[in-house]
């Protein structure tokens, strides 16, 4: 049985053209799901002359599925696959098959699976939008807005109250605010074997409102909106909100390529904001960073974090120089050469080893990771 689920496995995976060879090798017919996964795998990659998306099927003119087959094959493939693989096939299909120019058609977005890829490709093509699909792309987005924000917010909010505020103490009651190993650690003694678990007797909370202006810490966060930063930019602009919302810091997102456009009134709305970037163009980093020199005030209360794949088309020394002297003057810098889930960035690696050699971190960081790089970097570490 365990073979014939192989020989099954690897009937899907060849396709059609290898039907006769699975079944020299004892191959049995596929099962009713199994049929339906293959004709919608079929539907992007048969090579044979009468399959397959954007095929032709005959002597006609070639003009390419109708947008209800596509919608059908969408939610086909949500239905017989994995999430991941969705993302990986819904792809495939935008590349192999020319469906960009469909990218845009309601009925299209309706049924896509949320995916940050596609998400970037939709913001390099957003000035293509068609006026019928404006409200379903910003629908579209906002779903990956929302999915990120909730993996996000409630560590960051964590994380940076218990950075700022991690010696002062509140009897007012906040989850967001909750000092969780205080907590744990003063009702130790009140675990319940019963129950397998520890009965508070006290909960203990940071003051988010001891912070008074004077003292608040500055996060600039200077994004770099080049093409190649899309999925960067998204994570950035989720990042940008939450960071806006916490009374205690203020806030400054900055976007560049070879103009400088400062986007803080925009971080109510993480889709506002994230429209207000424009993927594409050159990068000029000197500039910018030069810019958002004027909105440290203490430089010591100050983080400012550098997205960007350090692709300088600007003044390379002069980049350089500007992150020496305000690493020196007290600011803590980092530079991210990516947000995104591989954790893998692409980058001018010889420029990122001349930033790293000025004793500035320089990686790349998954989104998991970023609040952690928030409190390591209020505490100074």
């Amino acid at each position: 049985m365990e073979n014939a689920a192989r020989l099954r496995r690897w009937r899907l995976i060849l396709g059609q053209e290898g039907q006769e060879r699975i079944a020299s090798m004892g191959g049995c017919a596929l099962t009713e799901e199994e049929a339906l996964m293959d004709q919608a795998l079929a539907a992007i990659y048969n090579r044979a002359d009468s399959g397959g998306f954007g095929m032709s099927t005959g002597g006609g003119g070639g003009k390419g599925p109708s947008n209800p087959q596509i919608s059908k094959w969408l939610g086909d493939v949500r239905s017989l696959f994995d999430k991941d693989l969705v993302k990986v096939i819904q792809g495939d299909a935008m590349e192999r098959c020319g469906l960009k120019q469909l990218l845009f058609e309601p009925e299209l977005l309706d049924n896509l699976e949320p995916d940050i890829n596609l998400a970037s490709t939709i913001m390099l093509l957003k000035e293509q939008i068609p006026k019928r699909s404006k409200e379903s792309v910003r629908a579209f987005i906002r779903k990956i807005v929302e999915e990120i924000n909730r993996m996000l917010e409630q560590d960051i909010r964590r994380a940076i109250t218990a950075a700022v505020n991690r010696r002062q103490h509140s009897p007012i009651p906040s989850a967001s605010a909750l000092d969780y190993k205080l907590t744990i650690s003063r009702n130790l003694k009140n675990y319940d074997p019963g129950l397998g678990t520890i009965v508070p007797e006290r909960f203990y909370f940071f003051d988010r409102t001891s912070t008074t202006a004077a003292n608040k810490w500055t996060v600039i966060l200077d994004v770099d909106q080049s093409g190649s930063m899309g999925e960067s930019v998204i994570y950035s602009s989720v990042l940008s909100c939450i960071l806006a919302s916490m009374a205690s810091l203020r806030t400054r997102v900055v976007a560049f390529d070879t103009n400088i456009v400062d986007l803080t009134e925009k971080c109510d709305d993480p889709v506002d904001l994230l429209y207000g970037f424009q993927l594409g163009g050159g990068t000029d980093i000197n500039r910018s960073v030069a810019y958002c020199e004027q909105f440290i005030e203490n430089p010591r209360k100050t983080l400012f974090f550098l997205i960007t794949d350090l692709e300088e088309g600007g003044n390379r020394a002069g980049l350089l120089r500007r992150l020496e002297e305000m690493k020196q003057s007290g600011v803590s810098v980092t530079v991210l050469l990516a947000i995104s889930g591989s954790g893998k960035p692409y980058c001018d690696e010889q420029m990122a080893q001349r930033v790293a050699s000025l004793g500035i971190p320089c990686f790349a960081c998954t989104p998991e990771k970023l609040p952690e790089l928030l409190e390591r970097s209020l505490r100074g570490g």
